[in-house]
């Protein structure tokens, strides 16, 4: 098999697990910063550490402020958007597996949102394939998917940032997909991330303390999600989005939650039931059916 050939094929599962990696990252970082300003380290490393790449690398940089605009506005979408209400809402007491369930629904809206705004067609054998990713998604996370006593009422508090979250990656893929699917990874993330650290660090100096309590876990966890998530995993997914359609390119976050259950237990010693490994089952088989459609 030829090697553009190989690496095309191996494109979305290393994306999935590295995705996946995130909410690890996160659990080890968040008890040691608050969830916009964690995020707000993060971002800095990245403009950082890719700006210092393009330049060396002499990467080309978007030639009108057109392309700025775009490419800058799918990172505040795609980053302080989703990146920001995920944190946010698990910071808030939501359940990751609540969680990554809410921002499961983004497969279902992308291919909505891909017939009405891209003009793709979505087949049936596709809609069936994104129905039973989602019917995965449910059954791995149901079982962990509880709430404490006492926090019915503050659901909707909670539930709120999740949702802009789910907003932000379905509305950043779409838009991503029609103004910009291509432009240099280097300098495109340096672009995405800009404007994505100002919002982001504007708003944890309004709701939270700036500070931070350094430890060898927080620092793992940070360059853990600077360098694997922020640089690698979005730099495959803009591979993805630039040669996929959009729908082939979401149902693969149907898979995260199930890869995610996986590192947590191999990890963590987090058990899977026989429910969830049912689950992982049917979403495999959904995204399949999707992309294969």
């Amino acid at each position: 098999m030829p090697f553009p050939d190989l690496a095309r094929r191996a494109t979305p599962p290393l994306f999935v697990v590295l995705w996946s990696t995130g909410f690890i990252g996160a659990k080890y970082g968040l008890p040691y910063a608050g969830p916009l300003t964690f995020l707000s380290a993060r971002y800095v490393l990245v403009v950082l550490l890719m700006t210092a790449v393009a330049l060396a690398m002499r990467a080309p940089w978007p030639r009108t402020p057109r392309e700025w605009f775009h490419i800058g506005l799918t990172g505040v979408l795609m980053q302080a958007v989703y990146l920001g209400g995920v944190f946010v809402a698990i910071s808030h007491g939501l359940p990751a597996g609540i969680t990554a369930l809410v921002v499961g629904m983004q497969p279902l809206l992308t291919a909505l949102g891909a017939g009405l705004l891209l003009g793709e067609r979505v087949s049936r054998a596709q809609w069936l394939g994104l129905l039973l990713g989602l019917a995965g998604v449910v059954l791995v996370v149901g079982s962990k998917a509880t709430l404490g006593d006492g926090q019915g009422e503050d659901l909707p508090h909670m539930l709120a940032p999740a949702l802009a979250a789910l907003a932000g990656i379905t509305a950043g893929t779409l838009y991503q997909k029609r103004f910009c699917p291509r432009f240099d990874l280097r300098t495109g993330s340096v672009v995405q991330f800009l404007p994505t650290l100002i919002l982001t660090l504007l708003l944890a100096a309004q709701t939270e303390t700036l500070e931070i309590h350094w430890s060898g876990e927080f620092v793992f966890a940070l360059l853990w999600l600077v360098v694997v998530l922020s640089v690698g995993a979005i730099s495959l997914l803009n591979l993805l989005i630039r040669s996929g359609s959009a729908v082939n390119v979401a149902s693969l976050f149907y898979l995260t939650p199930p890869t995610t259950a996986l590192i947590a237990w191999a990890a963590f010693g987090e058990t899977l039931t026989p429910l969830a490994l049912l689950g992982m089952a049917v979403a495999v088989a959904g995204v399949w059916l999707a992309r294969k459609g």
